[in-house]
């Protein structure tokens, strides 16, 4: 199956005329940006309501330290006495992913799982991912991986009706650029799906994050959010993720777009900052295997962004530094971006 095959594909972008008047926007967090912290649910969304935070956005489900009917209940009750949202994930749903976890049982039943999950915790839907940049190059490409992960997807339908819940597909970890990602999602159908729109993980695709806001706007159910660095090196791009603000693609205007254009929709902080970055050998042509699909007008706006940028190398850890340190510097990382971002939310 190839991309062009895809049924039901609407190239028509919403523009921002079209999209419904603004509202509130909550400010969410997605509990990876705290994943070195080994807390239980509780003390998470203690912390979140600590912050002023509306969600909590267990991204993952070893976040929720169990999943016991009993458990969930108290996880359930326990955000609601803080008045703090809910929203969940789980991971990988394509078998032939390089990232999925088939220990876990098969795609299918992870999903059934995941399900009985959202009912506990009144969420109505679930994040999840098909693989990571690594699936390009596999035999097949995505578009083999994109054809078993409908096959998952259409064995499960009635039950996600049932449910009355839609599986929100992230675009993850350099895997699919927006377009490709939007044909998925109306090939496994709208009613069953919709996006979780993550704003590095377009740079890790190539992408300028505003090419994928435009692009998944429509079908955005929720986000992960943080900021980049591009900039030239003598062998092609370097992409480092940054805390909120400290990157050059945009981002101040990017969120004042996601609060137009997804009302309703959850500005989650997943902050992820890296020390060093990674290196798109772009000038070479075998780079290029697994990356037929990037169109040249989408490419330039990235190319763009890192001809502006200036080399922003951060200083690792070293090896003996106190673990309260690297927490501390995690909680303070996710701080910042949180601050700067409710600022640039207030001001919209």
């Amino acid at each position: 199956m190839t991309r062009r095959s895809f049924t039901g594909a609407s190239f028509a972008m919403t523009t921002a005329a079209a999209q419904p008047a603004p509202r509130k926007t909550k400010l969410g967090i997605d509990l990876f940006s705290l994943r070195s912290q080994g807390w239980s649910p509780f003390e998470a969304l203690d912390y979140c309501a600590k912050l002023g935070a509306d969600v909590c956005f267990f991204s993952e489900l070893r976040f929720l330290g169990g999943i016991e009917p009993d458990h969930l209940a108290k996880v359930r009750e326990h955000a609601a006495q803080l008045k703090v949202g809910l929203e969940l994930g789980m991971t990988s749903i394509c078998p032939t992913s390089t990232m999925f976890k088939p220990e876990l049982g098969t795609a299918q039943e992870q999903i059934i799982k995941s399900l009985a999950i959202a009912k506990a915790l009144g969420v109505n839907f679930i994040r999840c991912f098909q693989g990571r940049a690594e699936d390009r190059k596999t035999p097949g490409g995505l578009d083999r991986h994109a054809e078993e992960t409908l096959k998952v997807l259409r064995a499960v339908r009635s039950r996600l009706l049932d449910a009355g819940v839609k599986m929100s597909i992230e675009n993850h970890a350099g895997d699919y650029q927006a377009r490709g990602l939007r044909q998925l999602l109306d090939a496994a159908g709208r009613d069953i799906t919709g996006c979780t729109l993550d704003s590095g993980n377009a740079t890790w695709c190539l992408e300028d994050p505003h090419v994928t806001l435009e692009t998944l706007a429509p079908y955005a159910l929720s986000s992960g959010v943080r900021d980049s660095i591009l900039w030239r090196t003598p062998e092609g791009i370097a992409v480092r993720w940054v805390r909120m603000g400290a990157g050059n693609v945009g981002m101040e205007a990017w969120v004042k777009k996601f609060q137009k254009w997804c009302p309703g929709v959850t500005l989650a902080m997943e902050i992820i900052s890296l020390p060093t970055p990674r290196i798109y050998k772009v000038f070479d042509r075998e780079f290029w295997q697994g990356y037929e699909d990037v169109r040249a007008n989408e490419f330039t706006r990235f190319l763009a962004l890192a001809e502006m940028g200036q080399p922003s190398l951060g200083t690792p850890f070293p090896k003996d530094t106190p673990r309260e340190t690297v927490l501390a510097a995690e909680r303070d990382e996710l701080e910042a971006s949180y601050h700067w971002t409710r600022k640039v939310l207030d001001q919209a």
